[in-house]
C-alpha cells in the first residue's frame, strides 16, 4: 500500500516569526538617528556624512538584490534569512567598537548586507507560508515592519542614551539580534530541496523576471516614498534637537511618528482586501505627501503659537498616510515574478531600486540643509518626488500588470 503523502501546513506563525525577524532586522537602521549627535561629536563628522552613515545601511541593498535573489534561490529563503540575521549581530559587535567614522561605516555596510539578505527573501517566505485567506493581511503586517521598527528603535535609543553611550547601545542590538534565530528554526518550514539544475536554473529565473516591466515600475514608484520618507524620518531627532526639543523627547516624538507608519500600513491591508487598485490609493497618498510635508518644513513654526504641535501633527500625518504606497507596492511584489520567473529576484530588483531612495534620501536633505542654512528647504526634495511618484503611478494599474489583491 502505497504511503500517503504528506501536504505542508501553512499557519500564521511562520508569517509572525518572518515578521518578527524584519522588525529586528530593521530596528539596526533605527538604532542610529538619536546616537547621530553624539556620533557627529565623538567622530568629528560633518552633517553631510552623519547623512551618508544614515543611508550607507541601504547601500547594499542598491547594488545586491538580485545578487541576494540569485543567493536565496540557490540556499534557499530560510537559510538566507538566517545568515542575514547573523551579519547584522556581527556588524553591531564590531560597530560598537569603533573609534573612527571609517570603521563605523563599513560595519555599517556589514549591516546592510545583512538587513539586506533578511528582507527580500522575506515575502516569498511570508507569500510561501501563510494560508491563502491571510496573505493581505501577513503582507500588511510585513509592510509595517519599518514602522514598527521605527517606533521600537527610537524610543528605545532614545532611553538607552540617556544611561549608557552608543557603544553599548550596539551591542545591545547585536544582543537582540539573535532572538529571532530558533524562533525562526522552530516555526518556518525548511528550505524545500533543490530542483537538481542548481545555479542555470536559478539564473533562467532571475533572467525571466528581469525582463519583465512590472517590478521595475513597481520600484521606482516605490523609490519615490522611501527617499522621503527615511530623509524626514531619519533626521527627526535632530531636527527636533536643533529646535530647542531636549532630553528623550526627540526620539520619542519621532519614535511616535515611525510608529503611525506601521498603524497605516496595518490599516491599508483591509483596503487590498476589498480591492481598492494600486493607482487609488498610491496617487492620493502622493499628493498628500507633498501637502504635508510643505506644510511641515516651509512654515517657521517656531514663530506660531503651539507651532512644534502643528508641525508634528502635520509630519505624524505625512508618516501614517504615506505608508499606503510601501503597503500597496509589497503586496504587489509578493505577485510580479512572471511565469517562471522568480518571487526573491522580484523583491530583489524591487528593493535593489527603493533602496536608491534610502540611500540618497538623507544625504540629499542633509546638503540642502547645509547650503541654505536650514531644514525649511526639506520640501522642495520631498515635493519632486511626491510629483514624480504621481506620473509614473498613472502607469501603474493591476489591469496593466496583471494583478488582483482581492482574495475570496
Amino acid at each position: 500500500m502505497a504511503a500517503p503523502v504528506m501536504t505542508r501546513q501553512r499557519t500564521d506563525a511562520a508569517w509572525i516569526v518572518v515578521v518578527l525577524a524584519g522588525i529586528t532586522a530593521a530596528m539596526h537602521i533605527w538604532k542610529l538617528p538619536s546616537a547621530i549627535p553624539v556620533i557627529q561629536s565623538e567622530l568629528d563628522m560633518s552633517l553631510v556624512e552623519a547623512g551618508v552613515l544614515l543611508g550607507l545601511v541601504q547601500v547594499a541593498g542598491m547594488a545586491g538584490g538580485l545578487a541576494v535573489s540569485l543567493f536565496a534561490e540557490m540556499i534557499g529563503a530560510r537559510r538566507c534569512l538566517l545568515i542575514g540575521l547573523g551579519l547584522l549581530f556581527a556588524g553591531s559587535v564590531v560597530g560598537g567598537f569603533a573609534e573612527t567614522a571609517g570603521l563605523l561605516m563599513v560595519c555599517r555596510a556589514v549591516e546592510g548586507a545583512g538587513f539586506l539578505l533578511a528582507t527580500v527573501v522575506a515575502p516569498g517566505l511570508i507569500r510561501a507560508n501563510t494560508p491563502l485567506r491571510r496573505v493581505n493581511t501577513a503582507v500588511g503586517f510585513w509592510s509595517a515592519y519599518q514602522g514598527c521598527a521605527t517606533f521600537v528603535g527610537l524610543i528605545a535609543s532614545a532611553l538607552v542614551l540617556q544611561v549608557t553611550d552608543w557603544h553599548t547601545w550596539w551591542w545591545i542590538m547585536a544582543a537582540l539580534t539573535l532572538v529571532p534565530v530558533p524562533l525562526v528554526l522552530a516555526f518556518v518550514p525548511k528550505d524545500p530541496a533543490g530542483d537538481g539544475n542548481g545555479l542555470k536554473a536559478a539564473v533562467q529565473r532571475i533572467g525571466v523576471t528581469v525582463r519583465s516591466p512590472k517590478p521595475w515600475v513597481a520600484g521606482v514608484v516605490f523609490g519615490c516614498y522611501t527617499i522621503q520618507w527615511m530623509a524626514v524620518v531619519g533626521f527627526l531627532p535632530t531636527i527636533y534637537q536643533q529646535n530647542g526639543v531636549s532630553g528623550i523627547w526627540p526620539g520619542v516624538l519621532s519614535a511616535v511618528v515611525g510608529g503611525l507608519n506601521a498603524v497605516g500600513a496595518i490599516a491599508t491591508a483591509p483596503l487590498l482586501q476589498r480591492g481598492v487598485t494600486a493607482r487609488r490609493l498610491i496617487i492620493p497618498t502622493f499628493i498628500l505627501m507633498g501637502t504635508t510635508s510643505l506644510l511641515t518644513f516651509a512654515v517657521d513654526w517656531t514663530t506660531v503659537p503651539g507651532g512644534i504641535a502643528i508641525q508634528f501633527a502635520c509630519v505624524a500625518a505625512f508618516s501614517l498616510v504615506g505608508a499606503a504606497i510601501p503597503s500597496t507596492l509589497t503586496r504587489m511584489a509578493v505577485d510580479l515574478a512572471p511565469p517562471g520567473g522568480s518571487t526573491p529576484a522580484a523583491m530583489g530588483l524591487m528593493q535593489q531600486i527603493f533602496n536608491v531612495g534610502n540611500f540618497t534620501g538623507p544625504a540629499i536633505v542633509a546638503w540642502l540643509a547645509t547650503a541654505t542654512g536650514g531644514w525649511d528647504s526639506t520640501w522642495w526634495m520631498t515635493c519632486t518626488f511626491a510629483a514624480l511618484g504621481i506620473g509614473l503611478s498613472l502607469y501603474l494599474s493591476e489591469k496593466r500588470l496583471g494583478l488582483s489583491f482581492a482574495h475570496r
